[in-house]
């Protein structure tokens, strides 16, 4: 890939993973109810599962959305409603005590995994990026230079949101607080919801 080329995709995949989306809030909620630790399998999951869906998109599954406008209707469907669910649950979560047998349980592996297919925000970039990055002459190199970029930059991302959320948590002891954070993550989360429902 030449230089140029890498330098853009760098800046294409940093701006992308670092602004504020899905991803971003709900790791940032968690940091603040869960902690670092307890969150370590929601951002394994969202790190593991965007790759995987931008190597599908990548192997032919973009152009297959982009043929059937059913599943296009399909997928707004599923994830405007599994995402208000996820507003449901953050909205109405609560700091977890340090006790092991707390109730409270941040996303496992698997539904930060799963989420990627129904987050906007992923699916618009993985298409994006491949549109303009892979060139057909060198697919498969692109593609690994691609995966290795997302990869890089969505674990130092939600490592990072996750952060900003642990750094609050002192600020956030007080119940209304939380309350009132947790209430305003929610709604972000369902705003989030607009690109993909109404796109410009």
């Amino acid at each position: 890939m030449p230089l140029d080329v890498l330098l853009a995709l760098t800046l294409f995949t940093f701006v992308t993973a670092f602004t504020p989306g899905p991803n971003n809030i709900m790791v940032t909620a968690s940091g603040v109810n869960f902690g670092f630790a307890r969150t370590i399998p929601h951002m394994a999951g969202i790190t593991i599962g965007f790759m995987v869906m931008v190597a599908a998109c990548a192997a032919g599954l973009g152009a297959v959305f982009a043929a059937v406008p059913s599943l296009q209707l399909a997928l707004k469907i599923v994830g405007s409603l599994y995402m208000l669910w996820l507003a449901w649950k953050v909205a109405n979560a609560r700091p977890a005590s340090d006790e092991p047998d707390d109730l409270a349980k941040p996303l496992t592996f698997f539904q930060g995994a799963a989420f990627q297919w129904v987050n906007p925000k992923a699916v618009v970039i993985s298409l994006t990026a491949i549109s303009i990055y892979v060139r057909p002459d060198h697919r498969v190199t692109d593609i690994v230079i691609l995966l290795a970029m997302f990869g890089l930059f969505t674990a130092l991302t939600v490592v990072t949101w996750t952060g900003f959320g642990v750094a609050l948590r002192s600020v956030l002891r007080d119940p209304r607080r939380a309350r009132i954070f947790n209430v305003v993550m929610a709604l972000l989360l369902v705003a989030s919801i607009a690109p993909m429902v109404w796109p410009a």
